[in-house]
């Protein structure tokens, strides 16, 4: 009986993993043996560590970390991915290059977003009184204006680890009060996490969020059981305001990096009189010290 051959590798994952080999053996040779508290040593061929070296500081194997250098097709796991990364002294830049390269999650991601720049924080005060924010595809709100702070209560009482659209509007009391048409919008919302979690069902941060909201809230466990999938799209929203009254207002997305990842949302009104509103709240906060937060 004749094996049936192992059908070869796409050309995309033969390109990625010698990628991966080449940023590893790249980030070996700028380390000196004295960074990491080992000997100098004599007749270094080449610079840097040796691989059997990086493998002790590891605690991995030898052969191992050499077939990963050299692009060959082997598992690699977050935790011995991790200890690579603190052998190789990588910043936080490198370690994120690192787990991208491997196919691998990060169970430790950095909390910064790298599209939130101090120009795009002024852009959005220069959209005052137009309410802004940058959100990521987890729904997390990274940074906001003035007028998104008040679009429905004080968001910068709100801590930092409640900063999430989806977590305010199905636990948070003046949020789930604020949102006009709330059914239709919970439902989009849950179906937009679903689909875009497609990329992301085994990074721990998509689990936890996931998790926290299916113990605390019944109506989303109930929703997120229905496996509903939409896209992102732009649509109107209607928020009634404690200070103002009604808010018409025309969602928009504009995305800031590759995919559907961290994007700004601006809400632009549909009517006068909602211009007019959002005028007199911008108005009533800015006898308050300026405040334009980054979400960490």
């Amino acid at each position: 009986m004749t094996a049936t051959p192992s059908p070869a590798p796409a050309a995309g994952e033969l390109i990625r993993r010698r990628e991966l080999a080449d940023f590893l053996r790249s980030r070996r040779e700028r380390i000196t043996p004295d960074q990491v508290g080992l000997p100098p040593g004599r007749r270094r061929r080449t610079p840097g560590l040796r691989r059997e070296e990086v493998a002790q500081l590891s605690a991995v194997g030898v052969t191992w970390y050499t077939w990963l250098e050299q692009a060959r097709d082997i598992q690699v796991s977050a935790q011995v991915l991790d200890a690579v990364a603190r052998a190789l002294l990588l910043d936080r830049n490198e370690r994120a290059h690192l787990f991208v390269l491997a196919g691998v999650p990060d169970p430790s991601p950095s909390k910064d977003c790298p599209y939130v720049t101090p120009s795009l924080l002024a852009m959005m005060r220069q959209l005052e009184p137009l309410p802004a924010c940058v959100m990521n595809s987890r729904y997390d709100i990274l940074a906001y204006n003035r007028t998104y702070a008040h679009l429905v209560s004080d968001l910068d009482q709100v801590p930092d680890a409640d900063r999430n659209l989806l977590w305010l509007v199905f636990t948070h009391p003046d949020w789930r009060e604020a949102v006009v048409d709330r059914d239709e919008f919970t439902r989009r919302c849950t179906a937009q996490l679903r689909a875009a979690m497609a990329e992301h069902v085994a990074e721990p941060a998509w689990k936890t969020l996931v998790k926290r909201l299916r113990q605390t809230s019944q109506e989303f466990e109930q929703l997120w059981a229905r496996h509903e999938v939409v896209r992102p799209s732009s649509t109107p929203k209607r928020f009634l305001n404690a200070r103002v009254g009604l808010l018409n207002l025309q969602h928009s997305s504009m995305w800031l990096g590759p995919g559907n990842g961290s994007r700004m949302v601006v809400y632009t009104p549909l009517d006068d009189e909602a211009r007019t509103r959002l005028e007199i709240l911008l108005a009533a906060v800015r006898a308050e010290p300026p405040r334009l937060t980054v979400a960490v």
